[in-house]
C-alpha cells in the first residue's frame, strides 16, 4: 500500500484547528507519494468536525467546492425534464427552469441542515425520477406535435401544378411546453406530500421491515440501466467529444485518484510553499466539461462541426444575451398545477426509492463524520424535510424531486470536512445560482456531447454504488440470486414488450389504457413489486436479506463513546430547551423523547460511576 501523507487543504488552517489538527495534518514540503519511506498518517479524524466553524475565508472555499462538485448533476436532469414537457428546443423555459432547480437546491439544503438530519448533507435534483420522465418520452413520442405548423404539398391533376397547405397548430409552443409542466406539478406535489408524511408519522421504520437490499438494488439498478437512455441520446450528437469527455472524467477521478497535484502558494507565516491536493480528483467531471468544452469551440472555429448544431459552441449566444441578469423563480410561474394518474404513480416509486435512497446516505454521511448514527427521529424529520421541499419544487415547477447527493458525502470524506457550516453556505451559493438568470443562460449552452460524456461517467458512478449495497446481502443464497437476477430481466422485459407494442393493452378505457401503459412502461414498477413480493414471501432471515443491516439503532447513544467527531446530541432540533422537554415530544415521531436524551458525555459519566465500589 502506498504511504501517502494528507497536506492540508490551506495550510493556513493550522492556526485555527489547534495542534491537535496540526499533528493530524503535518506540514511538509518534500512529500511525493511515490516515496516509500514516507510513514503513514493516521487521517482518520475530521479537520472540522460536524459542529465546528471554520474560519469565513476556508468556508467560502470549501463551500464552493460542494456546490461545484454536483452542478453538473443539476443540469443534465434539468434538460431532461425539458425535453420530457417538450421544452428542449426554448432557451427562455430552459433557462427558468435551471434557475428553479439551483434555487429549490440551496433551499432544501439549507432546510435539511438547519432543520432536517441536521448533517452535512448536499440536497440536489433526484435521479430517481429520471425513469419516469424517460417512460413519457419512449411511450408518447408525438406528445410534442401539437404545437408544430404542418406543412402539406398537393398535386391539382386539372391545373397540372402543386399547391401547399399550411396547417397552423390550435396550441402554440408555449402553451404546450406549459400544459405538460402543469401534469407534472400537481403529480409532483402529490407524491411530496405522501413523502412528507412518511417522515413526519414515522412509517419509515415500517417500510424498512419489508423492504431491504434485496428489493433495492435491483429497483435503483434498473434506474442505472434505463438512464443510459439519455447518456446515448446526448453523446450520440457527436461520439468523439463525448468519450473524450468520459475518458478525462475517469482518468482525473480513478487513474490519477492516488496522485496529488502539487500547487504552489504563499503565505506570511510559511513564505512560499507547496501543497499538495487532489484538485484533479475532486472535480473531475466539471473539468472533464470544460475541457470538451473547449475542444468542441476548437472544432466549431475550424469548420468541423457544420450542420450540427447541438454540438457547436456558437449556438445559444442569444439565449444569454437575452435572459435577464436576475431572475426570481416563484410558485405558479408556469401555470395552476394539473394532474395525471399515470405521472402521480410514476413519480410516487421514484419518492418511495429515493426515502430508502436517502436513509443509506445519512448513515454514509454518519460514519464519514465519524459520529453516531441518526436516531430515528433525525431520519424521520430528513424524510419529512425532503418530502416537504418536493411539494415545494412541484409548486415552483421544477419536474423533479430533490434528494441528498451521496456523492457529496464521499467529497467530506476526502477534504476531512464535515462542518454544518460549510454546507450553510453551499446551500447560500445554490440560491445565488438560480437568482442570476445569466449563470443558468451559460450553462443551458454547453454542447450536448459535452453533457453526455459526463453523464455517461455519472451513470457508471452510479451505478457502482448502487451495486455496493449488495455487501449486506448474503450472496452465497440462492434465494437472493434468484430474486435480483428475476427482478432485473422482468423490470427490462416488460417496458421493452410495452415500447414496441403499444396496442397490446386494450381495456376498452382510453384513459385506463394512458395509466397502464405508464405504469408497465416503468422498469422500476415492474422490478420493484416483484422483488418485494418474492423477498417477503420467500423464507429468508433477515440477516440473510441484509435488513438487520440497514434497519437503524434503536439506541444509538448506547455506543457514542466509540464516536470521536461528535455526540448523539448533534442530531437535535433547533428548538429552546423548554420546548424539547415537554411530555408531548414523545409521541411526535420526528422530535426527540426528552427521556431518551443522552449525550457522550453522559454516557461516560454514568461508566465511571458504574466503576466505583458501592459504598
Amino acid at each position: 500500500m502506498e504511504k501517502v501523507i494528507e497536506v492540508e487543504i490551506i495550510c493556513e488552517m493550522e492556526n485555527h484547528v489547534g495542534e491537535e489538527a496540526t499533528k493530524m495534518v503535518p506540514h511538509t514540503e518534500d512529500v511525493h507519494v511515490e516515496d516509500p519511506a514516507v510513514e503513514e498518517v493516521d487521517v482518520d479524524g475530521m479537520i472540522y468536525k460536524v459542529t465546528d466553524n471554520p474560519p469565513m475565508h476556508l468556508t467560502i472555499l470549501f463551500a464552493f467546492q460542494q456546490a461545484l462538485l454536483s452542478l453538473a448533476n443539476q443540469l443534465a436532469l434539468s434538460l431532461m425534464v425539458a425535453e420530457a414537457v417538450c421544452g428542449d428546443k426554448n432557451p427562455e423555459f430552459k433557462t427558468k427552469l435551471l434557475s428553479t432547480t439551483l434555487f429549490m437546491d440551496g433551499i432544501t439544503t439549507l432546510a435539511m441542515v438547519l432543520i432536517g438530519v441536521r448533517l452535512p448533507l448536499f440536497q440536489g435534483a433526484a435521479f430517481e425520477y429520471v425513469v419516469p420522465l424517460l417512460a413519457l418520452q419512449t411511450l408518447y413520442p408525438d406528445r410534442c406535435d401539437a404545437g408544430k405548423t404542418t406543412v402539406t404539398t398537393l398535386f391539382n391533376e386539372t391545373t397540372g401544378m402543386n399547391f401547399t397547405i399550411v396547417k397552423n397548430a390550435t396550441v402554440d409552443e408555449w402553451e404546450l411546453i406549459m400544459s405538460h409542466v402543469q401534469y407534472l406539478q400537481g403529480s409532483l406535489m402529490t407524491a411530496g406530500f405522501i413523502h412528507f408524511l412518511i417522515g413526519a408519522t414515522g412509517f419509515v421504520g415500517l417500510i424498512l421491515n419489508f423492504v431491504g437490499p434485496v428489493t433495492i438494488v435491483p429497483t435503483i439498478l434498473l434506474i442505472g440501466i434505463y438512464m443510459q437512455r439519455a447518456a446515448v441520446k446526448f453523446v450520440s450528437v457527436h461520439w468523439g467529444i463525448g468519450l473524450l469527455t468520459a475518458g478525462l472524467s475517469i482518468i482525473f477521478s480513478l487513474y490519477l485518484a492516488r496522485w496529488r497535484l502539487p500547487i504552489p502558494l504563499w503565505t506570511k507565516k510559511r513564505g512560499c510553499h507547496v501543497m499538495r491536493y487532489p484538485v484533479h480528483q475532486v472535480f473531475a467531471i466539471l473539468i472533464a466539461m470544460l475541457i470538451g468544452w473547449g475542444v468542441s469551440g476548437i472544432f466549431t472555429a475550424c469548420g468541423l462541426l457544420e450542420g450540427n448544431d447541438l454540438a457547436r459552441t456558437d449556438i445559444g449566444h442569444d439565449a444569454i444575451a437575452d435572459a435577464n441578469w436576475f431572475y426570481f423563480p416563484y410558485p405558479g410561474q408556469f401555470g395552476p398545477p394539473d394532474f395525471s394518474v399515470s405521472v402521480f404513480v410514476g413519480f410516487l416509486i421514484a419518492t418511495i426509492i429515493s426515502v430508502l435512497d436517502s436513509i443509506g446516505d445519512y448513515y454514509a454521511c454518519a460514519k464519514t463524520c465519524n459520529v453516531p448514527p441518526p436516531p430515528n427521529h433525525a431520519i424521520n424529520r430528513g424524510i419529512a424535510i425532503e418530502g416537504l421541499c418536493t411539494f415545494l419544487s412541484g409548486i415552483m415547477g421544477c419536474g423533479h424531486a430533490t434528494s441528498t447527493y451521496g456523492g457529496n458525502v464521499g467529497a467530506v470524506g476526502i477534504t476531512k470536512v464535515g462542518s454544518r457550516q460549510v454546507f450553510v453556505l453551499c446551500g447560500i451559493i445554490y440560491i445565488a445560482f438560480g437568482l442570476v438568470g445569466k449563470f443558468s443562460a451559460v450553462f443551458i449552452t454547453i454542447p450536448y456531447p459535452v453533457l453526455g460524456g459526463a453523464l455517461i461517467t455519472m451513470f457508471g458512478m452510479f451505478i457502482g454504488v448502487v451495486l455496493s449495497n449488495l455487501q449486506y446481502v448474503n450472496l452465497t443464497s440462492t434465494r437472493n440470486l434468484a430474486i435480483i437476477g428475476l427482478s432485473v430481466i422482468m423490470g427490462l422485459a416488460v417496458p421493452y414488450w410495452v415500447e414496441k407494442t403499444p396496442e397490446g393493452i386494450k381495456t376498452g378505457n382510453e384513459n385506463a389504457d394512458r395509466i397502464l401503459r405508464t405504469l408497465l412502461g416503468n422498469a422500476n414498477l415492474t422490478g420493484a413489486l416483484l422483488a418485494c413480493f418474492m423477498d417477503n414471501t420467500l423464507p429468508g432471515t433477515k440477516e440473510e436479506r441484509g435488513i438487520t443491516a440497514w434497519q437503524s439503532s434503536e439506541n444509538p447513544e448506547e455506543n457514542a463513546t466509540q464516536y470521536t467527531q461528535g455526540d448523539i446530541s448533534l442530531y437535535e432540533p433547533l428548538l429552546p430547551e423548554r420546548i424539547k422537554n415537554l411530555p408531548i415530544m414523545k409521541y411526535i415521531p420526528f422530535l426527540p423523547n426528552p427521556k431518551s436524551k443522552q449525550t457522550k458525555q453522559d454516557v461516560i459519566l454514568n461508566e465511571e460511576m458504574h466503576s466505583l465500589p458501592s459504598l
